[in-house]
Order: structure tokens, then C-alpha cells, then sequence
């Protein structure tokens, strides 16, 4: 089973079922997932909490901006949320031309 890291916050917010699209590179690793597979989600930075969700669908986007177009805040994070905060938070870690390089995905999940 494929694992995937989250910030407390954004482990919270799957956890409470605000977040249902999690928002990764499409590198090498992500090409892998499948409709149907499960992921176990851990809670950084003691990875001593997790659950599992379900991939319900998978979404390609060029960049992280274009899928924010398509989608509201309120699934991709957190209704309190704004969506350049979240883009802001998701550069930190996959830079435009990572994103350029790889394309990006949005997992859908439901958690079960």
C-alpha cells in the first residue's frame, strides 16, 4: 500500500472530510496509483497517526493553478482556506518547474 505524508493541518482537514482531493507531482511514483488502490495517509512530523483512504478518481493538470480553476477551495483544503495561501503552501514543495516537468495530479479518495 502506497503512504503519503501530510502536514498536521492538512491531515486534519482529510481526517474531518473537508479535504477529498490530495495534491501531488504526477512523478514517477504517482503515475503508479490506480482507481481502486488504497493509501494510507500519515500525520509528519511523528508519522504516529494515519488512516486510509480509497482512489475514487484521478485528476491531470498541467499546474496546481489550473486545477484550483476548477475546483472549490473547500475540497482541495479547507473552506477557511484561501486558494493562494494553498498554491503558496503547495510551491514550497513542488516548484513551477517541477510542475512544468511533471505535470501535476489531484487524488480524489473517499476514506473508509
Amino acid at each position: 500500500m502506497m503512504t503519503i505524508k501530510l502536514q498536521p493541518k492538512y491531515f486534519d482537514y482529510v481526517k474531518n472530510g473537508a479535504k477529498r482531493i490530495e495534491l501531488r507531482l504526477n512523478d514517477e511514483k504517482r503515475q503508479l496509483i490506480k482507481i481502486g488502490d488504497e493509501i494510507e495517509i500519515l500525520k509528519e512530523p511523528n508519522l504516529d497517526e494515519s488512516f486510509t483512504v480509497k482512489v475514487i478518481g484521478l485528476l491531470k493538470y498541467s499546474c496546481f493553478e489550473d486545477l484550483f480553476k476548477d475546483f472549490d477551495i473547500s475540497i482541495l483544503a479547507d473552506k477557511s482556506e484561501k486558494k493562494q495561501d494553498v498554491l503558496k503552501d503547495l510551491e514550497k514543495y513542488y516548484s513551477k518547474e517541477k510542475q512544468a516537468e511533471y505535470n501535476v495530479l489531484g487524488i480524489r479518495f473517499e476514506l473508509i
